[in-house]
Parts: structure tokens; C-alpha cells; sequence
């Protein structure tokens, strides 16, 4: 049972990695067949993550009421239904439309999962399940190009995922009886989810009060904006300022996300006998050389060809290990809402941070990106240091 169970949470990973690409994917011709600026993605991306953003701070109200289980499967659904949606549209405004349940169903599954997984199973399988994240990312724009090249368009790529989704959904429908007799992973998280259960959701104003949580959110918020800038700058900022011909550029950036699967898929080999402490300063110490391999004023490949994958290298292990330790950190009674307010703040991350070095380089130049990762990366470890301060001087009293 425990083994079926984790199967279908693995699968459920990968899930929640295949719609993340598509977009990206399909907008060239998307935006041709319905008549629209380009620049229009902005506005579903943006729609899609305020409404993540919405479902993840409600998340732990939901999987009180209804259980984790129940909130991945009819989140899953809500999603399968949205990229269907998605794949009728013939309007920009359609789009618009799908894109709130789209994005409703990607928080609210994200939060429950991986808080289900922090409280039952072992920091190696979240390292894993992370890294299935990055199978999911890595297949949909494969998908979506073999359905553009087999003459479905792009409508059909998004069928093909959502019929994917839908018998995902089936799946952990059929495995809910499983979701309740899952055993925490230690007997000391057993009583305080129990007590968490007969409390009740905490209200949000709460939850920021949690000793040593407040520097979690700005400590979330500033690794997400680490791992989205550098996705979204990387092959411009080496075009522009490393002199990398356009076609090399993006195959070289494509080795940030190679680097965070790899390193996933191997700290799922440490992540037990290092603790997620331990695993988010070694990830904090490649991902600090990588970007000093990036910021070099030199021209040319070699370096930052390896800055971009030790870059991605360093940042695998942080993000897992960050959800990981929440119940050993705050409690199992408190994980769900700290884990949706961690959501939410990777969102807000997200979204805002990679358009504003858009908006900074239009100023001062994409020359600009190392320094504004860096500092983003300083930020980071500075909420990292002050959450843990604050933890010690907590378990002190």
C-alpha cells in the first residue's frame, strides 16, 4: 500500500510539471492563430499566478476540510478541465477564462502534496519527487511540439496533457482510501497532526507571527526569483553581454534546468545522512560559485556554460530541502499553513521578480543580471541565517 501510494504521488509530480512548459511552448503560434500581440502571454501568466497565489494561501483551510488527498485529486481535475479549455479556445479571452481554474488548481495541489510528503515520507523522496517536477517540465514541450508538427496545432498538444491529467485524476481518486492511512515519518509529527486536525486552519495574520516564519516567506521569495530569473535572462544575458551566437544560447541555457534535475536526482542519494539543512548550504555553495563563474568579465563559452549548470546544480537541492524541514522546524500542526504561505510566496517570487530586471536592464543594461541574482542570492541566505537564529533562540525558551 505505502509503496502504490508513493507511486501515484511520484506520477502526481510529474503532473504538476507538464502544464508548466506548454504555454512557453505554444505561444509562437498561439498568439499567430488568435491575433495578438505577443507580448499578451504576460497577461495569462500573470492570471494564472494570481490565482495560484490565491488557492495556495487557502490551501490550508481546504486540506482541513477535505484532506490532501481529496485537494490533489480535485485539483488535478480542475486543471485537466482548465487545459481542455485551454485547447477549445479560439478567443484571447478564452484563454483569460481557463487560465483562473488553471492556476486555482496548481496552488492548492502544489501546497497539499508537498506538504503530504514533508510530513510522511523521507527527505530523499522529496529530492526525487522534485526532480520528477523537472521530468514533467522537461517532457510537455516535446509533446506540444510533436503535436504541432503532426498537424494537431497547439490545441492538440493541450489535449493530449489533459487527457493526461484526466487519467491522473482517476488514479488518485481511486487511491484516496490509501491518503488516510499514511504514517507520519516520525512518531513525533503523529500528535501534533492529530492536534493540528481536531484545531482547525490558522488564520493567515497568524501564521506570519510564527517565530522564524516571516524570514521563510522572504527567504522562498528570493530563491524562486534566483531559479526564475535565470531561466527566463540566462540565454539573453549570454547573447548580449558573452558574445554566444542566438542559436547556442538557448541550448546553453537549457543546462540550468539539466543542472537542477541532475542535482534532485542525487541529493535523493544524501539528502537522509546530511539533513535539509546541511543540503541547503552545500546547494547554497554551488550555486554561489556558479554565479561567480557567470558574473566573470570574460567572453566566450567556458565559463559560463559551467556557471549556468553549477548555477542549476546549486539551486536543486534548496527548494525540496526548504518544504522538507518545515514540519521539523515550525511542527507538524503548523506545516500545511506555513508550507501554503511558502507557495505563495514562490508565486509572488515568480511573477514580479523576473520582469523587474526586465525592466531594470532597460535601463542599466543586461549586464545587470549576475549582480541582481547575486543580491537576490545574498538575500536568500541572510533569511536563511536570521529564520534559523530565530528558531534556536525559540527552542532556547
Amino acid at each position: 500500500m505505502y509503496s502504490l501510494l508513493l507511486a501515484i504521488i511520484y506520477i502526481s509530480f510529474i503532473s504538476l510539471g507538464l502544464p508548466d512548459s506548454l504555454l512557453g511552448a505554444a505561444w509562437p503560434v498561439m498568439h499567430g492563430d488568435l491575433g495578438v500581440p505577443q507580448s499578451l502571454a504576460g497577461v495569462i501568466t500573470m492570471i494564472i499566478s494570481a490565482d495560484t497565489i490565491l488557492s495556495s494561501l487557502l490551501s490550508d483551510r481546504l486540506t482541513h476540510r477535505f484532506g490532501a488527498g481529496r485537494v490533489t485529486a480535485v485539483s488535478v481535475l480542475t486543471t485537466a478541465v482548465a487545459l481542455f479549455g485551454f485547447s477549445i479556445s479560439t478567443r484571447f479571452w478564452m484563454l483569460c477564462l481557463w487560465a483562473v481554474p488553471y492556476g486555482l488548481g496548481a496552488g492548492a495541489v502544489d501546497a497539499a502534496l508537498n506538504n503530504f510528503v514533508a510530513l510522511h515520507y523521507s527527505s530523499r523522496h522529496m529530492s526525487w519527487l522534485h526532480c520528477f517536477w523537472g521530468v514533467g517540465a522537461s517532457v510537455s514541450p516535446y509533446i506540444m511540439s510533436a503535436a504541432l508538427t503532426g498537424g494537431l496545432g497547439w490545441g492538440g498538444g493541450y489535449r493530449i496533457v489533459s487527457v493526461i491529467q484526466f487519467i491522473l485524476t482517476a488514479c488518485i481518486f481511486l487511491s484516496l482510501p490509501l491518503w488516510t492511512r499514511a504514517i507520519p515519518r516520525s512518531a513525533e509529527a503523529a500528535a501534533p497532526q492529530a492536534d493540528a486536525a481536531d484545531r482547525g486552519p490558522i488564520p493567515l495574520r497568524d501564521v506570519i507571527r510564527i517565530p522564524g516564519a516571516a524570514f521563510l516567506f522572504l527567504m522562498f521569495f528570493a530563491y524562486c526569483g534566483v531559479e526564475q530569473t535565470s531561466m527566463l535572462w540566462a540565454s539573453t544575458y549570454m547573447v548580449s553581454a558573452k558574445a554566444v551566437p542566438v542559436e547556442e544560447a538557448a541550448r546553453f541555457a537549457a543546462l540550468f534546468t539539466l543542472g537542477i534535475t541532475l542535482s534532485r536526482f542525487l541529493s535523493g542519494f544524501i539528502s537522509n545522512r546530511l539533513g535539509d539543512r546541511n543540503m541547503i548550504r552545500l546547494g547554497s555553495l554551488f550555486l554561489a560559485l556558479g554565479l561567480i563563474l557567470v558574473a566573470l568579465p570574460v567572453k566566450g563559452t567556458a565559463f559560463a556554460i559551467a556557471g549556468l549548470m553549477m548555477t542549476g546544480f546549486g539551486c536543486g537541492p534548496i527548494y525540496p530541502s526548504i518544504i522538507h524541514a518545515t514540519p521539523d522546524n515550525f511542527g507538524a500542526d503548523k506545516s500545511q499553513a506555513i508550507i501554503g504561505m511558502q507557495m505563495a510566496s514562490a508565486y509572488v517570487g515568480t511573477t514580479f521578480l523576473p520582469p523587474l530586471l526586465g525592466l531594470l536592464s532597460g535601463f542599466l543594461g543586461i549586464g545587470i543580471f549576475p549582480v541582481y541574482v547575486i543580491a537576490l542570492f545574498v538575500l536568500m541566505l541572510a533569511m536563511f541565517t536570521l529564520m534559523n537564529r530565530s528558531l534556536a533562540t525559540e527552542t532556547a525558551r
